[in-house]
């Protein structure tokens, strides 16, 4: 597994994990015929731009066939004004690399690039009904709030983690 900055080249690969994971994380969870809507190419021009984009970071990791099995993005949402404060957008990997360090691969790239830009306080958006939600808490993300959110109809609530201690997480990846 190898674990880089992504590079524009990889938008179609991160696009399809992106859909791949989201059809089947978001499954019984977010209705079924918004998941089958899900494009490779609408989500590969949606990284296209994310890649590019002034203040975000994005990595990958590749399997040992240097295909695309996992994502992770980074940055500081327009609505934080928390000072020295960022925002992990998102994880995601294929189903079949869950429980197989590539998500803790993910999360210590996110973690030493906020230490990079002397961030303090990280915080990450999940639904309540996405198990990863219990990967971010063994990490040591604390519940700071829930919302209710629509989602193609259904109303989901979406919980806000905190870390306020980067060593921590840190020491524990």
């Amino acid at each position: 597994m190898n674990t880089r900055k992504a590079m524009l080249t990889d938008a179609k690969g991160i696009a399809k994990v992106h859909v791949d994971s989201w059809r089947s994380t978001y499954k019984n969870i977010i209705p079924e015929e918004f998941l089958k809507k899900l494009s490779y190419e609408q989500r590969t021009d949606l990284w296209n731009r994310n890649i590019t984009k002034e203040g975000n970071y994005v990595f990958v990791v590749e399997n040992n066939e240097g295909k695309i099995v996992g994502f992770a993005d980074c940055g500081k949402r327009e609505s934080n004004n928390v000072p020295n404060s960022g925002d992990l957008t998102s994880i995601y990997l294929l189903e079949e690399y869950h429980g197989k360090v590539v998500g803790k691969q993910l999360l210590k790239q996110i973690f030493l690039q906020f230490k990079e830009l002397g961030f303090n306080k990280v915080f990450v958006e999940v639904l309540e009904d996405n198990r990863t939600r219990y990967f971010y808490e063994y990490y040591g993300a604390n519940l700071l709030q829930s919302e209710q959110i629509t989602i193609a109809g259904k109303e989901l609530n979406l919980l806000t983690y905190e870390w306020s201690n980067l060593n921590r997480v840190l020491s524990k990846l």
